[in-house]
């Protein structure tokens, strides 16, 4: 192995975050490294920024998806390391000294990855709690993850080519979870480093907040129906989030029978529910109190258990309805190609 780590960056009308991206990178403490761009048929001025810098620039004819980027920024590597990461992610000083460290420790089959600093590049506090959020959970498995997402993905180039790179066919936002499960399914072995930290700019109102849930709790939902996977314990799809949102659906009929009998009764179940919800959830409670104080925590608290899961439910239901879809058109497809 040549050691020299690929970083490697898909944008898409990304001129908000790519200068402040590459910026973060070349103030790297390590010194063996490239850094290959993919733009995904930007229609912004993301190549213009893009061309102040020292690297490698791969442009795509039409927008073609993350995954499509990043296997095309692979193709022309010449690491024997790649490391994945995003152009609204800010590297640390020490990020690719702390990756050759781990990663030349680790077996050669292993992908390790890092996850987001706890403390966010925008401090306001929509994004204060996605980055505790993703930090918490992501990492809460670090030595067997159950996968490692691609703000920060290290990979020996040897095995992303023999595992045929990222599929960007169906989940647009989990290539990195379908990937992850490929790879492990190979024998390959994941883990996280909590040291190896990337500096997320979220820019997020509760409005951006919110969609944001809803989005990825869609394909999330879509793919773990597809995948039989359910109840699985899976990074920002966890335990934790689950029971959070069943219980908050079940709240609302509670709530629902409170107003219209008046019977106070029903105000029992709701506060049992909360408890459970607060018990399960301990972990998170205490890393952002350690991290941001009593008040954060309360407010953190306050979103997490009453808006959030509102988002995450909806976004799921929507999922649930396209997976459904899905089964019933290839169910007609096969009846009518089987007569």
């Amino acid at each position: 192995m040549n050691g020299l780590i690929s970083v490697i960056i898909p944008v898409y009308n990304g001129e908000k975050t790519i200068r402040k991206c590459l910026e973060a990178i070349f103030q790297s403490d390590h010194n063996n490294y490239e850094v290959i761009v993919v733009d995904d048929h930007s229609q912004d001025a993301s190549r213009q920024f893009i061309e102040r810098f020292p690297c490698k620039l791969v442009t795509l004819s039409k927008q073609s998806g993350a995954a499509q980027a990043r296997n095309a920024g692979a193709n022309v590597s010449n690491g024997s390391i790649l490391f994945f990461t995003d152009a609204d992610c800010l590297l640390e000083p020490d990020t690719l000294k702390k990756l050759a460290n781990s990663f030349n420790s680790a077996d050669p089959y292993t992908i390790v990855g890092g996850t987001y600093t706890v403390h966010p590049y925008d401090r306001n506090f929509y994004g204060k709690f996605q980055s505790i959020f993703v930090n918490y959970f992501e990492s809460k498995h670090a030595d067997n993850p159950d996968y490692i997402a691609t703000h920060a993905m290290a990979i020996g180039s040897e095995v992303f080519f023999a595992n045929r790179g990222f599929n960007n066919d169906k989940y647009p936002i989990l290539e990195d979870v379908e990937y992850s499960h490929r790879l492990r399914s190979n024998g390959i072995k994941l883990k996280i480093d909590k040291t190896i930290l990337v500096k997320h700019i979220f820019g997020f109102s509760i409005i951006g907040s919110i969609l944001n849930a809803i989005k990825k709790s869609q394909y999330w939902a879509m793919y773990l129906l597809d995948t039989n996977s359910l109840l699985e314990d899976s990074g920002t799809a966890s335990y934790e989030l689950k029971i959070n949102v069943l219980l908050c659906f079940v709240n609302l009929v509670y709530f629902a029978l409170f107003f219209y009998t008046s019977n106070i009764a029903f105000l029992g179940p709701i506060l049992l529910n909360l408890a459970i919800v607060i018990y399960f959830n301990m972990g998170f409670i205490k890393a952002t109190i350690n991290h941001f104080g009593w008040l954060f925590c309360c407010q953190a608290m306050t979103y997490y258990l009453l808006f959030y899961p509102l988002a995450v439910g909806l976004g799921s239901g929507i999922g649930v309805g396209r997976h459904v879809i899905g089964k019933l058109q290839y169910n007609r497809t096969q009846t009518c190609s089987h007569p």
